[in-house]
């Protein structure tokens, strides 16, 4: 390690951010958890006791067994079995995965969609500022989940269900991504506008700085906290919109568990005593949103100047 980066680190290890950090319980509790989920399902291969996706580990004769707890459990089962007859600890370990690659890979889209008409749009300004913040406001009036709906629903149709299934996890990072891009695009303008005014802007352009270099190396560094803040609410709502659009049977096939598809699978058989099919998936649904959202409100209140206590 060189000495700039020691010294990078020694000045992030004395940061507001670290020290807010280790003296807020409640982020620290959100970040163990959901490191715990990140970990989980990256290792899913190893941890999981049944691969879901393998046919020749899945009886049908399995099926709606209750959690080990339960009277006529089996021990092998520990939260049961789903109608299929796959084990639903492993199917949620999987399905948390492919949950949180469409989360996070629609975020990341959307992100480099929304900085990049961000910034152009603030710094350039005028006519061009005018007619893609109009195109944001024609966005942000269709809600994300109609026009998810609609894009899925007519794919399914033309393509066909077995064709739809094979791109589904693509199909949902693109309708996710390309829907949300406003939130990005209205927050990177309004600091490009209070940025692009400041000495060292005008300093960049007395150097003979191109307009390229100016906004990625020296405005875009300063629009970063609210890009984190937005970025880690956007992965909720990634999630909670997957899980929706799932559950509509617009999502996920069925033999590619995502925690959406498991609840909409399972709904079908709370009424016949069957409820830990959607309960324990959507228990997991919930925790991971929230964590995700409480994180999401520490890093607001810390990185805005206005909102923090020190």
């Amino acid at each position: 390690m060189n000495t700039d980066t020691l010294s990078r680190w020694a000045r992030f290890k004395a940061s507001n951010l670290v020290y807010d950090f280790f003296h807020n319980k409640v982020a620290m509790f959100s970040f163990l958890i959901f490191a715990v989920f990140l970990v989980a399902t990256i290792f899913a291969p190893l941890i999981a006791p049944f691969d879901p996706y393998d046919p020749l580990q899945i009886n049908i004769m399995n099926s709606e067994l209750p959690p080990s707890w339960q009277e006529g459990a089996d021990p092998q089962f520990v939260l049961g079995t789903d109608d299929q007859g796959r084990d639903l600890w492993s199917a949620i370990l999987y399905g948390t995965r492919i949950s949180l690659i469409i989360g996070i890979c629609a975020v990341v889209l959307q992100a480099f969609i929304g900085i990049s008409i961000g910034l152009i749009a603030g710094y350039v300004g005028g006519r061009t500022d005018s007619i893609l913040m109009r195109i944001a406001d024609i966005q942000l009036s269709f809600s994300t989940l109609m026009v998810a709906i609609i894009v899925l629903a007519v794919t399914k149709a033309l393509f066909g269900t077995q064709s739809f299934n094979e791109y589904a996890l693509l199909m949902l990072v693109l309708v996710i991504g390309i829907a949300e891009w406003p939130q990005y695009a209205r927050t990177v303008r309004a600091t490009v506008l209070a940025e692009k005014k400041k000495e060292y802007v005008d300093a960049a352009r007395v150097l003979g700085f191109g307009p390229l270099r100016i906004m990625l190396r020296h405005i875009l560094p300063n629009s970063v906290s609210p890009i984190f803040v937005i970025s880690t609410v956007q992965v909720a709502n990634a999630i909670i919109s997957e899980a929706s659009l799932s559950f509509l049977g617009l999502g996920m096939p069925v033999s590619q568990p995502s925690l959406g598809s498991l609840i909409a699978s399972g709904q079908a058989y709370i009424f016949s005593g069957s409820w830990w099919m959607t309960a324990i998936p959507g228990f997991f649904l919930v925790l991971l949103v929230l964590v995700i959202n409480l994180l999401g409100d520490w890093l607001r209140d810390v990185l805005n100047p206005k909102l923090y206590k020190g």
